[in-house]
């Protein structure tokens, strides 16, 4: 009876191992359950690397547990096993002492080099300055080629409509808080393939050339990760942290990553969208993009209350909804919907202030936004949500006080 309950379970360990050997062997077509090969060199090295040592550890495991199970086998107490009479075998003692030295040293000497390899960011063509703020990154371009005064810098938000994020709470009536309670039931766009990962704003890049990387944070430890490109940095206020990345010429496309570092309320919609583009394409952007950032602002005034509004409310979505509520209802931030700060005339030249020059844990947006888009915000903030103050700001009373 013992016999053939022990012959069972090694026929079933063994089998279980078998299975575990062939998931292992198909891992490289399945990246939703391994690391992905990546797009640059280096990741690919990564990638290379993972896969070795887990043939290795492997076996190792299979050797370890076959020799345990055997021995249970083997020497279990109904076959009335003697037990061995040497003591102190120095040549097993020798043994399992240097075989798992020279497996580290093998295991140690590649991972070195593969290490050594992402943190040489040196003869890099493009350098591009990544500041992460709570919660979306700021991207600076301050060297490329011969030029060393770039002087091109943009905020990168979410796209993600704040309905999507919201849905599965709303959807499943699960603690729903303030005004959306009254969404509990309602119909959300359908979310895409990338839910969560465009952004307004995306960083671009040329392919074939090595691009470096200064990370940084303006306010929490947050982390810089794009899976594809294999590399990943912390951003921590005060420090200059520094990776790289090179996307081989004909692999232009869109590739995504996120803050990898818990960062607070909403770590988890900071995230990170990178273009790839021809090297063409890229001169041609950067010096659209530098023409955009040597024009005086535009403080074209608004025609109307709705056309500010609807700016507004774009603007609101991409940089206030997520710590002031979809719904002005308040959150990380202060609520709008119904406050003194947000009806009474006597706050609003308070408020335009704070939008400018930031307050407590809120940033300053006048480097963020244009004075149209901030003067559009703080018309939505006053009219939306039942406020219906009636105020119009115009793109001029927001530059008086920049």
């Amino acid at each position: 009876m013992q016999s053939t309950l022990f012959h069972r379970a090694a026929v079933g360990l063994i089998s279980l191992m078998i299975s575990g050997m062939t998931v292992a062997s198909d891992w490289t077509e399945r990246s939703d359950h391994n690391l992905r090969p990546g797009v640059t060199a280096v990741s690919q090295e990564v990638y290379d690397l993972h896969t070795t040592i887990l043939w290795i550890v492997t076996i190792i495991g299979l050797l370890v547990f076959g020799l345990i199970l055997v021995s249970m086998i083997r020497h279990r107490r109904s076959r009335h096993p003697n037990p061995a009479t040497f003591h102190e075998h120095v040549f097993l003692e020798v043994l399992w002492t240097v075989i798992p030295f020279i497996i580290l040293i093998a295991m140690a000497v590649p991972a070195t080099r593969v290490l050594i390899e992402l943190d040489d960011s040196s003869d890099a063509e493009l350098t591009v300055k990544v500041t992460g703020h709570r919660w979306k990154w700021e991207y600076e371009y301050l060297t490329y080629a011969d030029d060393n005064n770039i002087g091109v810098s943009f905020m990168s938000n979410i796209a993600t409509p704040p309905e999507q994020i919201n849905n599965p709470v709303l959807s499943g009536g699960l603690f729903p808080y303030g005004t959306a309670k009254d969404a509990v039931g309602n119909e959300f766009p359908e979310k895409g393939a990338n839910y969560n990962l465009e952004v307004d704003q995306p960083l671009v890049l040329p392919s074939g050339q090595k691009v470096r990387f200064l990370v940084t944070s303006a306010d929490v430890i947050h982390s810089f990760w794009v899976p594809d490109f294999g590399g990943k940095k912390d951003a921590i206020p005060g420090f200059v942290n520094e990776t790289w990345a090179k996307v081989p010429e004909g692999k232009e496309g869109t590739y995504y990553g996120q803050c990898a570092e818990l960062c607070g309320k909403n770590h988890a919609f900071m995230p990170i969208e990178a273009k790839v583009v021809s090297q063409a394409e890229f001169a041609d952007w950067l010096a659209q993009k530098k023409e955009e950032a040597a024009a005086a602002p535009d403080l074209t005034p608004f025609a109307d209350l709705n056309e500010a509004m609807e700016l507004g409310q774009q603007t609101y979505a991409g940089n206030c909804a997520v710590c002031h509520g979809n719904n002005g209802e308040g959150g990380v931030g202060l609520p709008f919907a119904g406050s003194d700060f947000a009806t009474k005339k006597e706050h609003l030249e308070e408020h335009i202030h704070v939008l400018v020059e930031g307050r407590g844990a809120m940033p300053a947006f006048a480097a963020q936004l244009s004075p149209r888009q901030i003067a559009s915000v703080i018309t939505y903030e006053r009219n939306a949500w039942g406020n219906e103050t009636g105020d119009l700001i115009q793109p001029d009373d927001v530059y008086e006080q920049e």
